[in-house]
C-alpha cells in the first residue's frame, strides 16, 4: 500500500500554488526503511538541516523527525521520500515572508535491482549531459533534478545500470543517482562537490567509516585520466548501498577487496 502524508496528515492533493511545483523551491531526502526504521536517519536529517539553512527554509526538525519515525513505522519496509517545499506563494520569485515549509512524505516499494549489480558489478554509461557549476546549490538535494532527468534519458538498455556525469569543465562529479569513488594505490578518492553535485549521505558515511578504519581518503578534483588509473571503482547511495563498477566504455575493473569491505559496511548500516 502506498502512503502519503502532507503536513502530518494522510493526503494526496497539493496546491497548484506550491513553490516546489512552480520553482523547485525545496529539498528532498530518499530514505530506506527496513523493519519500520529509517536507515541512516541522522545523516539524512543533518543534510536536510544544512540545506534548509542554506535555502533559508525555517524547518521544524523536531516535527519532521517525529513524522518520519511514525511514517516509517507504518510503512514497515520500502523507500520513504521526504519533501519539504516553501509552501504556497504568489506569482513571482520572491518568497512569501514567514512562509511555513510544507512537509510531504511518500512511500514506495523497495526497488527490484538485479542481484548481480551488487555481486558482479555494473557498467556505467558515458552521459553527455553536463552538470552546471553553481556553488550556491552545490551539495544540496534540491528539487530541481532536470540535469539528472535528461542524463537518465540518454540510455534505455539493460546493459547500463548507472551513468557517469561530469561538470561543464570536464571533471568527474558523480553518477546520475549515486556518488562515485575511485581506489588508487589504497587511497579512497571521491569528487570535490563544492561546485556542483549531490553530497550523498552514504558517501559521507563511507568517508567517515574509511577514516575510522585507517583507510586514506581524498576529496579532490577527478579527471577522466584518474578513472583510467583506478584499480577499483564503486558507486553508492542510501538505498542500495554499494555497487562495484566493472566497466565504463572500454575500461574494466575487478571487484576488489576494498570495494567489498565498503559494501559490507553499507549493508550493515542499511540492514540489507
Amino acid at each position: 500500500m502506498t502512503l502519503c502524508w502532507i503536513d502530518g496528515a494522510p493526503a494526496d492533493r497539493l496546491s497548484v500554488k506550491d513553490r516546489g511545483l512552480a520553482y523547485g523551491d525545496g529539498l528532498f531526502e530518499t530514505i530506506l526503511v527496513t523493519s519500520g526504521q529509517p536507515r541512516l536517519f541522522e545523516r539524512h536529517l543533518e543534510r536536510l538541516a544544512s540545506g534548509g539553512s542554506r535555502l533559508a527554509l525555517a524547518l521544524d526538525l523536531m516535527v519532521i523527525r517525529q513524522e518520519c519515525l511514525a511514517f516509517a513505522a507504518q510503512m514497515g519496509e520500502g523507500v520513504m521520500k521526504l519533501i519539504v517545499t516553501r509552501a504556497d506563494g504568489q506569482r513571482g520569485y520572491g518568497p512569501t515572508p514567514d512562509a511555513r515549509p510544507r512537509r510531504i512524505l511518500q512511500s514506495s516499494p523497495l526497488p527490484a535491482h538485479p542481484e548481480h549489480h551488487a555481486e558482479h558489478g555494473i557498467r556505467l554509461f558515458p552521459c553527455q549531459t553536463r552538470l552546471a557549476e553553481q556553488p550556491l546549490l552545490a551539495g544540496l538535494k534540491h528539487l530541481n533534478r532536470l540535469e539528472q532527468v535528461i542524463a537518465r534519458g540518454e540510455w534505455q538498455d539493460a546493459e547500463h545500470a548507472e551513468g557517469l556525469m561530469r561538470d561543464t569543465s570536464g571533471r568527474i562529479i558523480e553518477a546520475v543517482y549515486s556518488n562515485l569513488f575511485l581506489i588508487q594505490g589504497n587511497v579512497l578518492r571521491t569528487a570535490d562537490l563544492s561546485r556542483c553535485g549531490v553530497a550523498g549521505v552514504m558517501r559521507a558515511e563511507l568517508l567517515d567509516q574509511a577514516r575510522a578504519l585507517g583507510i586514506a581518503v581524498q576529496i579532490t578534483d577527478l579527471q577522466m585520466a584518474d578513472l583510467a588509473q583506478a584499480s577499483e571503482v564503486l558507486v553508492c547511495n542510501s538505498v542500495y548501498g554499494v555497487w562495484p563498477v566493472r566497466a565504463f566504455e572500454r575500461q574494466n575493473w575487478p571487484v576488489g577487496p576494498l570495494t567489498r569491505k565498503l559494501q559490507n559496511l553499507a549493508r550493515r548500516l542499511l540492514d540489507i
